[in-house]
């Protein structure tokens, strides 16, 4: 396979940033208000997480729910798709607890 078809390429080009695994492990435990789950990810700039999410949203992997009320209230959610990544992301979550010492 030439580099620009091989699979894990191609999954890293969606998911393969600092921030977007976070965003995507938080949003596991269901749909979250926007600064909840900034909130979640504190290293996270307001720039980042406004890039972060709307990449997410594009590829498919999340979706973004504005609610017409003053303030603005935003809420994120996995989509099925985002759903999927769930037991990836949850096998780097206890790879990286067993190899830090915590468990």
């Amino acid at each position: 396979m030439t580099k620009n078809k091989c699979p894990l390429n191609y999954t890293m080009s969606l998911i393969g940033t600092k921030w977007k695994p976070l965003v995507l492990f938080h949003l596991l435990e269901g749909p979250l208000r926007s600064g909840v789950l900034q909130k979640k990810v504190p290293e996270i700039s307001n720039k980042m997480f406004t890039q972060t999410v709307r990449e997410l949203e594009t590829y498919g992997l999340i979706s973004r729910k504005v609610f017409p009320v003053v303030p603005p209230k935003v809420e994120y959610r996995l989509s099925a798709r985002g759903k999927s990544l769930g037991p990836i992301l949850q096998s780097l979550d206890q790879w990286g607890f067993e190899d830090c010492g915590l468990s």
